[in-house]
């Protein structure tokens, strides 16, 4: 697990100066505090932060190169399935220096060109350098799990249309970075909000690849590689899964006996390390069978790690320990309390854009914590975007129910009948969620996903926004990026069309930046082998009927590891990573809160109305309505003005 950066110029007034390079690498320092390395030469420049997880000695050191110094590589990630592929290349003539994974990619290059990616099972954010043919190759893993940012120059598209959607043709420069920070120690780098990017993270509370908060420095997607040669520029998709197939021909009986095997295997292959290991263990279904299956591999008993809150409606600690008492697992578990001052600029640091995920707050501190004792961690991410584990899915399922349902009638109970049902303060309670559904009848089924789903649905941010920016946003639809993701599966029925959007939105740019960022600030390697793309694969072609059974999401998952989770466990209702953040406002961070967003300079921004933020804040601390997510998405937009645009540099925290 690393971090890498770098840039190639055709042009010698765009070159970048080794100074750069070093600034570039060494702010990267969390990424891989265990070695450092640079590439200099004509035209190019590569950097790299190690964090050795296998190989620990020099030999794993990069940039690496082939035997005859023409191909040059910086890599971020792990591959999985090297000592396979490294026995095939042998085969055919290859020779290793190393026991490191990262000289399988060179000469995977070398032996099938671009094609080498289809060959590779892991996490990873690739950048290869060919000097033969002065080709610069920008890879990043299937899920979209090690993140990857660019920035081509000049920029041909000052407008909002994604920078990855068409050929660009005389690009002098291309930086790239595994973070955001990186790209801007670049000197003239220019700090430009991006105004669509902003309506984007009110909306998700994250930015959406492949754009990001700056104009002109881009994210490349998942599943993606770029090319850059001889100032042309082009991204090209190298997965494309079939998501419209549906596995009719399959038993249950079968398709459980696969997923056994593959997530027995995806554990097992994760399991390789030459540092301490341990897991994640929040005693939901998930990462539950991850920690299981590893210890059932595991000859001594494995360490697990849960991190607790001191509000019981929010803290899953005692099924966590059930479980690691069950497994023979040595067991660590911390609490997480509302001192979180010190931890809020970190946290702004680190993520470098917008990122209002409260459970980026524990698992920070989660990271933190197993980092005192593991350098790798296993995790249960996926689980629910695969096998359709939120409860939003099953309101999706009996939202396409009342589709049938003429739509004056839909109109009427939405216009009528759903203003007569009180409002609830509690974010998760059943009144709320049935206020939410029937506020959403009269809408399209992806407009109705997007309103459940949004911080600020589209009434409120428009209610939210200054006349000015509202001029500025007003051709801009939100909701284009579920539309994109929807487009591939339009052959399935809408519930798992959902979960496969979710799969390419929401698990790439909430769930898994949160955890790469969370983890690399502590220098851990996280790991999440239901993310294997072979597991993927199944899942995405397993019938809805087998995810969801009656209230319960999952079911093929829970059954096919039912030995491994205890009735209670097993039959729990999905809680998530929920943070107390309602509680903390109304009590400990009340005065903060209020001080930070009707701040003057807050205001001046020009951005939203004060009005309606007072609003929002008296309706939340009077109990009159529960708007902690919202209010933390304004809270931490305003922290990174000021510690980012206001200050425009980044120094080392």
């Amino acid at each position: 697990m690393c971090g890498i950066c770098g840039a190639v110029w055709s042009d010698i007034g765009r070159s970048l100066e080794l100074s750069t390079l070093d600034s570039m690498t060494d702010i990267l320092f969390h990424r891989g505090p265990d070695d450092r390395g640079v590439y200099f030469a004509d035209g190019v420049a590569l950097g790299h932060r190690r964090l050795a997880i296998l190989d620990l000695t020099q030999s794993g050191h990069q940039p690496m190169h082939n035997q005859n110094e023409t191909i040059y590589t910086v890599f971020n990630g792990e591959i999985y399935n090297f000592e396979s592929l490294r026995q095939n290349l042998t085969a055919k003539g290859c020779r290793f220096r190393s026991g490191s994974d990262t000289e399988v990619i060179i000469h995977l290059y070398e032996q099938y060109g671009d094609d080498f990616l289809t060959y590779l099972n892991g996490m990873f954010a690739i950048a290869i350098w060919d000097t033969r043919n002065r080709r610069l190759i920008l890879a990043r893993d299937r899920l979209g799990k090690k993140p990857l940012f660019y920035r081509t120059e000049p920029n041909l598209n000052p407008s909002h249309e994604s920078q990855h959607e068409k050929n660009l043709h005389n690009i002098h420069r291309l930086i790239f970075a595994s973070e955001l920070k990186s790209i801007l120690t670049v000197p003239d780098i220019p700090h430009e909000i991006d105004p669509y990017s902003l309506d984007d993270y009110l909306t998700y509370q994250y930015v959406p690849h492949p754009n990001t908060i700056f104009r002109g420095i881009a994210k490349l997607p998942p599943a993606c590689y770029a090319v850059w040669q001889d100032g042309n520029f082009y991204v090209k998709q190298y997965w494309k899964p079939d998501w419209n197939n549906e596995d009719q021909n399959c038993s249950y009986a079968e398709l459980k006996e696969q997923l056994r095997e593959l997530v027995f295997d995806a554990v097992k292959i994760r399991m390789r390390s030459d540092v301490p290991i341990g897991a994640f263990l929040s005693g939901g279904v998930d990462s539950s069978i991850t920690a299981g299956i590893m210890q059932k591999i595991n000859r001594q008993p494995i360490h697990t790690f849960n991190i607790g809150f001191e509000q019981k409606e929010y803290d899953e600690s005692p099924y966590a320990k059930q479980l690691a008492d069950k497994f023979g697992a040595i067991h660590h578990q911390f609490t997480v309390t509302a001192d979180i001052d010190n931890l809020l600029s970190r946290l702004i640091w680190h993520y470098d854009e917008p990122f209002s995920d409260s459970s980026a707050i524990p698992t920070m501190l989660l990271c933190n914590v197993t980092r005192q004792t593991a350098t790798v961690a296993l995790s249960g991410d996926g689980g629910d975007e695969l096998f359709a584990g939120y409860d939003r899915y099953r309101a999706v399922k009996y939202g396409n129910f009342c589709d049938v349902t003429p739509l004056v009638l839909r109109r009427f109970i939405a216009e009528r009948i759903q203003p007569l049902i009180p409002a609830s303060t509690r974010q998760r309670s059943l009144l709320r969620r049935g206020k939410r559904f029937l506020e959403t009848l009269a809408m399209t089924p992806l407009e109705r996903y997007l309103q459940w789903i949004a911080i600020f649905n589209c009434g409120r941010r428009s209610q939210l926004y200054s006349d000015n920016f509202s001029d500025i946003i007003c051709d801009y639809d939100s909701l284009d990026f579920l539309r994109r993701a929807e487009s591939v599966c339009l052959g399935r029925d809408f519930c798992s069309r959902i979960s496969f959007v979710d799969m390419q939105t929401y698990l790439p740019c909430d769930i898994l930046t949160k955890v790469d960022i969370a983890s690399m600030a502590n220098s851990l390697e996280c790991r999440a082998p239901l993310l294997d793309y072979r597991v993927v694969e199944l899942a995405i072609r397993t019938p809805l009927k087998y995810k969801i059974a009656g209230r319960y999401g999952k079911y093929i998952l829970r059954d096919t590891f039912r030995d491994l989770l205890p009735p209670n466990i097993e039959r729990r209702p999905k809680m998530g990573f929920g943070v107390p953040i309602d509680h903390w406002f109304r009590n400990e961070l009340k005065n903060k809160i209020t001080e930070v967003l009707l701040d003057k300079k807050t205001i001046e921004r020009g951005f939203f109305k004060k009005k309606y933020i007072q609003q929002i804040l008296n309706e939340h601390f009077n109990n009159k309505f529960d708007h902690a997510y919202r209010i933390w998405n304004l809270f931490v937009l305003e922290l990174w003005m000021q510690n980012v645009i206001d200050t425009l540099q980044y120094t080392n925290r």
